[in-house]
């Protein structure tokens, strides 16, 4: 078993050691599994779980102030599974198997991914608000009304790093910046020496109009799988969503790219179109491995199992 996992494509993170430890922890997780799959789902299960990671229960808040969560799935037969909009959902990644495996459809949103997850024993109704998030948000004068007053107040501060923070250790045990919550989408890919897997994890973009759903279950934007290549991105979503980064990525590697050619010859056409920020990582149908990036960081970990 092959795993690679990252941790995001944004800002340096106030404590990368810490955070590595746990990708560390993830990927060797991943790796313990026989199947890609199982692989990929464990991994970053793992990650929805720490509150240093923006998924999970280290989500960002959206601009009426919920937390909700999204996720996408693939396997390299082209089985396909999303989630997204999911107030108390810490495990998106399980939903988004849930509905790969359980429904005929690909992507489920909101309220009806959360009674789907309900039903099948995923646990809801989650705090997702870390110590960092609450710190954060009471910071902020928030504007009464509805999405017409939220646009206004969001249009200078959507998915800046640190807006009205002072990018320091707040000494709660946790990272006490929200740039750390700028790209910080969690995902892995896995190949199990006959099939591959890719699964992406967020909690959207810091101060989202609410309801914004980004690349992440979008199939090809956040993560794509073929019988070539499993690719998980990371990064701006909107941009990444626009040239279907993962896919971009992933069809390098069906033309003849090794997974490293092909993630920074897909980062590099990326920024060309864009501008933006973004990181990928990939891995092919031999086992190989690749990741880049653009951003200020983008912390990866590794596992490999021998049969």
């Amino acid at each position: 078993m092959h795993v690679l996992v990252h941790g995001g494509a944004g800002s340096i993170p106030d404590d990368p050691e810490i955070r590595q430890a746990v990708l560390e922890r993830a990927a060797t997780a991943g790796a313990e599994r026989s199947v890609s799959v199982d692989a990929v789902v464990e991994a970053v299960t793992v990650l929805e779980s720490d509150p240093r990671f923006n998924a999970g229960v280290g989500s960002a808040v959206q601009s009426d102030g919920e937390i909700r969560t999204d996720a996408g799935l693939m396997t390299d037969d082209r089985s396909v599974g999303a989630a997204c909009s999911m107030p108390g959902v810490e495990h998106a990644v399980g939903v988004a198997r849930l509905v790969m495996e359980e429904t005929p459809h690909g992507l489920l949103s909101g309220d009806h991914a959360v009674a789907l997850a309900d039903a099948f024993g995923i646990e809801t109704g989650v705090d997702l608000w870390s110590d960092r998030t609450r710190k954060k948000w009471a910071d902020l004068e928030v504007p009464s009304g509805g999405p017409n007053a939220q646009l206004e107040w969001i249009r200078e501060r959507y998915g800046q790093s640190d807006p009205g923070g002072d990018g320091r250790d707040d000494g709660d045990g946790e990272t006490g910046s929200v740039r750390d919550l700028d790209h910080d989408t969690v995902g892995a890919v896995a190949f199990d020496g006959d099939a591959l897997a890719a699964a992406t994890s967020t909690g959207g973009r810091w101060l989202a109009l609410a309801g914004r759903v980004g690349d992440v279950p979008q199939v090809g934007a956040g993560f794509y799988c073929s019988p070539a290549a499993a690719v998980s991105a990371t990064g701006a979503g909107e941009d990444i969503a626009r040239v279907t980064l993962s896919r971009r990525t992933a069809r390098h590697i069906e033309r003849g790219c090794t997974a490293d050619e092909a993630t920074a010859r897909a980062l590099e056409e990326f920024a060309d179109c864009t501008g933006s920020t973004a990181g990928i990582i990939a891995i092919d149908a031999r086992g190989t491995l690749g990741s880049a990036y653009n951003s200020a960081e983008m912390q990866t970990a590794r596992a490999v199992r021998r049969p």
